[in-house]
């Protein structure tokens, strides 16, 4: 019993020291990682920092020189003689001299505006003279920046315009004469494309005033309020912007040095597990059975890879077999819908030839009961008289004008007979435009229309030239369902042995997976579309011995199609 005793006691021995050594290599791995994280983050944090500074004074140089030219521009413009003859006799020419100079000046120097103050305060010349709101005859007296330059000689405030309600740093400086001041010239600069620069960059930048107020953000909704404290987890450089008062900010989070801290730590992880790793499979790898081991895991690694490699085969022929049937389905359903469309075209012609024996006796009738009417039956009932023939007469109208409408319905259905000759391009688009006169009404749409004489004429064929322009007209329509200005133009180009027809409008533009197949027999993006229209009229254009394209593409901004058309000899 004493030496059984003895035994079970020393056995924890070995199971504490493993214990102990995993305990000590867990913390040291502890250790290194914490050491690595809080080296890498100092080390990313300055770099951030520095790099900051560097941005801060880069964008204080760019605003320190963009300030300077201006300034330059006022101190300039105080010598002018133009400008001291304007002030000292401010009549119409000299005025308007200087107000055309303050022009050139303004597009030439990036300036906002530019304008020139009297002694009181009004504006006699201004860079904007020509504009409705024209800073012209506005009493600027009542702005700092033109009492302390007639105090001082010269003067900056950052404020919101009173008539566009922009903000934007004004520069003034007097117009001296013999010691006295005359006027006082003003430049304003506006920041926008700095601004909108700014907001670009992943950092936030904030310019302050010497209250401390914001003048100018990376994030508009911060300007003209106080400056606002640096958010935790963020680092910030400043740089004071030379001869203005003003100090510039720029701020960043400090994710990007967490992150290079975490980066380092796991890496010095890695390599933690790996020299532990390699230490247990060097010790395992001396065994046969682990030798054995490892060449079974190969084994199945490389069946298993090979049944996967199979399987993969297999998947994408059954998936490329999938998708060959449904491009069959697809094709024979459009088939289907173009000899539904070919069917609908022969019952439309007939329905508008039925249509005509009707229509003929509903005008007989009408034109016999005006004729019937009493010729006294003006004189015993004035009014009733009045709305009988008014009533006939619409009746009348209206039967002109389905006999139009059928006529063409009639026309453009009928076979073309495929020969080439004269045909009146006016009479083609009028035909074309009725067709579709319903849809356009419906949508509203505004119809530009060029001036075409009655006898200018193409080598065509009557029937499908109205087919290619009923297409086009079609297609434009569509674009625009939903638009709140929807609008169609069409353009002539005279000017040689061929013309151009030009049809845009201002719908959504063609995106460019559409433009690349545009004339891809049924490529389409309508969803009951076929995709045959425009190939269809692109084959009619060359029979004619002209071609149908496509204009440039400007996404967002409205589709052209150019029509080109031989003229008749």
């Amino acid at each position: 019993m004493a030496a059984t005793t003895d035994s079970q006691g020393a056995r924890p021995g070995p199971m504490l020291w493993r214990l102990l050594v995993a305990a000590t290599v867990a913390l040291a791995m502890l250790a290194a990682l914490a050491l690595a994280f809080r080296l890498a983050h100092g080390n990313a944090a300055r770099a951030l920092t520095e790099r900051l500074e560097i941005s801060a004074q880069s964008r204080v140089q760019t605003l320190e020189s963009v300030l300077a030219k201006q300034r330059a521009v006022a101190t300039v413009l105080s010598d002018d003689a133009a400008v001291l003859q304007a002030l000292a006799e401010p009549s119409p020419a000299n005025v308007s001299r200087v107000s055309q100079k303050l022009e050139r000046l303004q597009e030439q120097t990036s300036s906002a505006v530019i304008y020139l103050l009297d002694r009181d305060g009004v504006a006699i010349a201004a860079s904007n003279w020509h504009d409705p709101d024209s800073f012209v005859g506005s009493d600027y007296s009542f702005r700092s920046y033109f009492s302390e330059a007639l105090l001082r000689g010269e003067a900056t405030q950052f404020a919101l315009g009173t008539v566009s309600r922009r903000p934007g740093l004004y520069l003034s400086h007097d117009v001296p004469q013999m010691g006295e001041p005359l006027g006082v010239i003003v430049v304003k600069v506006e920041f926008d494309a700095m601004e909108q620069g700014w907001a670009q960059a992943a950092e936030t930048t904030l310019v302050t005033d010497a209250a401390g107020q914001v003048i100018l953000s990376s994030a508009p909704q911060l300007r003209f309020a106080p400056l606002p404290p640096i958010p935790a987890g963020q680092v910030s450089a400043r740089r004071a912007v030379p001869g203005a008062g003003w100090v510039l900010w720029v701020r960043a989070p400090s994710a990007e040095a967490v992150r290079a801290a975490l980066l380092a730590a796991g890496t010095v992880g890695f390599l933690f597990t790996l020299l532990l790793a390699g230490g247990v499979s060097a010790a395992r790898a001396r065994t046969r059975a682990a030798r054995r081991a490892e060449a079974e895991r190969r084994y199945r690694a490389d069946l298993e890879r090979a049944v996967e490699e199979r399987t993969r085969d297999l998947t994408a022929e059954m998936r490329e077999r999938r998708a060959a049937e449904q491009r069959l389905a697809k094709l024979q359903g459009e088939m289907v819908q173009a000899n539904k469309l070919a069917t609908l075209g022969q019952i439309t012609a007939g329905v508008a030839h039925e249509v005509n024996t009707p229509l003929a006796t509903i005008r007989l009738l009408a034109e016999n009961g005006r004729q019937m009417l009493p010729p006294d039956a003006a004189d015993l009932a004035p009014d009733l008289a009045a709305d009988l023939d008014r009533n006939l007469s619409q009746i009348s109208r209206m039967t002109d004008r389905i006999a139009q409408i059928t006529t063409e319905l009639r026309g453009f259905a009928r076979k073309a007979t495929g020969e080439l000759g004269p045909v009146a391009l006016k009479d083609a688009l009028d035909a074309a435009l009725l067709l579709t006169a319903s849809r356009r009404r419906a949508q509203d749409i505004r119809l530009v229309l060029p001036k075409i004489p009655p006898g200018l004429r193409v080598m065509a064929e009557t029937v499908r030239l109205e087919q290619v322009l009923v297409n086009l007209i079609q297609n434009a329509q569509e674009a625009l369902e939903g638009r709140p200005d929807p609008e169609i133009r069409i353009v002539l180009q005279d000017d040689g042995p061929v013309l151009r027809l030009s049809i845009s409008d201002n719908g959504p533009g063609l995106s460019p997976q559409i433009a690349a197949q545009l004339f891809t027999p049924f490529a389409t993006s309508k969803p009951e579309g076929l995709g045959l229209g425009l190939v269809i009229s692109q084959e009619i254009a060359r029979d004619f011995g002209g071609s149908l394209t496509a204009g440039p593409q400007r996404e967002g901004q409205g589709a052209i199609f150019h029509l080109d058309l031989p003229k008749a000899a």
